[in-house]
């Protein structure tokens, strides 16, 4: 009798010991509704819990691939508390645009913001920081420092062994379909510019572009670059290929007549250095092809 009570009262231990363990082990993992926070928590191998729409990440931003451990707590702008509230993150992190959200994800978790694409900040400095200070936060600092390290070790590769020097190479309008009539075209402290800048490479657009680096205009506007290289990255909205076949004003874009194009894979525009690293291998990747054609 006394040898099963014992049993008994460690067993219990044990399973109150493994309880203890597993929320422990939840709580030191990280929840975010941001997808460029989220893309730079995987690629530092910092422990992610839950990340909001997750089939729009994929479709928008690519990689890093979120792991199916992760839960999906719904649309970005409003999160499905109840599932967040399953299994509480340490904290849950977020951007300035989703700083509304802040009081009902108190409740569940601290909230911490970070920002990125400040006016008047060097983005590509910014977006250092920003990695530096989610290793710190997240302890994994070192992995930080090497997402950093690798990142400007790709920039050098890619900048020395780019296929046409700087001045052979045409000037690049970066482009995103908003529907078949209008594009945001990306220029002072965007992600594409800031990339353009490490390789060493010209942005053909000289006009203003907002907070967040682009101006969305209508597809006319380009007509004012007739040398550059049109960079289109994906994705299309539904049923914008077609309707530009048709598109007589597209059609006669110079940069269209002369097959002046070049079409990426989905880059997270908003992104931080995974969406830079990723853009400028797709990029270099296609302009060799082009030089090779």
């Amino acid at each position: 009798m006394r040898h099963t009570t014992l049993f008994y009262l460690l067993a219990r231990c044990w399973l109150f010991a493994t309880c203890l363990l597993s929320v422990s082990t939840a709580q030191a993992q990280w929840a975010t509704v941001d997808w460029t926070i989220a893309e730079t928590l995987l690629a530092i191998d910092a422990p992610v819990s839950s990340v909001a729409q997750q089939s729009d990440y994929h479709e928008w931003v690519g990689e890093p691939r979120i792991p199916s451990s992760a839960t999906d707590m719904g649309l970005r702008t409003q999160p499905n508390l109840e599932l967040l509230a399953q299994v509480p993150p340490k904290q849950t992190l977020i951007s300035p645009m989703f700083a509304g959200l802040t009081p009902r994800l108190e409740r569940i978790a601290p909230v911490t913001s970070f920002s990125l694409y400040s006016p008047g900040v060097d983005t590509w400095q910014e977006m250092q920081t920003r990695t530096r200070e989610l290793g710190e936060l997240t302890e994994h600092l070192p992995q930080a420092e090497q997402l950093i390290t690798d990142t400007q070790a790709l920039m050098a590769t890619l900048r020395e062994s780019r296929p046409l020097s700087q001045s052979a190479t045409p000037p690049l309008l970066m482009i995103q379909f908003m529907d078949a009539r209008h594009v945001r075209v990306f220029g002072e402290n965007s992600l594409y510019n800031a990339v353009l800048e490490q390789l060493e490479l010209p942005n053909a657009w000289d006009q203003p572009a907002n907070a967040w680096g682009f101006a969305l205009v209508g597809i006319e506007a380009l007509a004012r670059y007739p040398e550059a290289t049109v960079v289109i990255i994906d994705p299309l909205p539904i049923g914008a290929e077609e309707q530009l076949k048709r598109s007589g004003l597209w059609q006669q874009l110079p940069s269209v007549q002369r097959n002046s194009l070049l079409r990426l894979p989905p880059v997270w525009s908003f992104g931080a250095l995974p969406s830079a690293q990723r853009f400028a291998r797709e990029l270099t990747k296609a302009l060799a092809t082009q030089g090779r054609g």
